[in-house]
């Protein structure tokens, strides 16, 4: 397959509450806005987040959704230091694997979001 960019769809139910989170608190860029969608700038793709999901005041189960986003960055305490100042709540900070270290939070959805400090060698 020859594709040009890699895309996610999230759809959610906290439409308002979650194009502000991704927007101010982890600072995506907006690339288009629709009635009932916005699509958001990641590094090699887009994530659109759309109305018409189902939210929950705490993670989602895997049954739920099975799905987890996950943003790598370079230094992991760096950016979770950055995050907590714009309010965050960690459920974990700093869980670590032979591959590396990951810290867990959720959107306003329920949705799992990892942020990854992956160790070079191990991807």
């Amino acid at each position: 397959m020859n594709f040009r960019e890699f895309g996610l769809i999230l759809f959610v139910e906290h439409y308002e509450d979650c194009i502000d989170f991704y927007k101010e608190v982890l600072n995506f860029k907006v690339r288009s806005v629709k009635e009932t969608l916005v699509s958001l700038e990641l590094a090699h793709g887009y994530l659109m987040v759309e109305k018409g999901g189902v939210g929950t005041d705490n993670e989602k189960t895997r049954e739920r959704n099975p799905t987890v986003l996950r943003f790598d960055v370079d230094s992991l305490s760096s950016e979770v230091s950055k995050l907590e100042k714009r309010g965050v709540h960690f459920t974990q900070k700093q869980l670590e694997f032979p591959w590396g270290k990951i810290a867990v939070l959720n959107d306003p959805d329920g949705n799992r979001i990892e942020i990854g400090g992956i160790n070079r060698e191990s991807g």
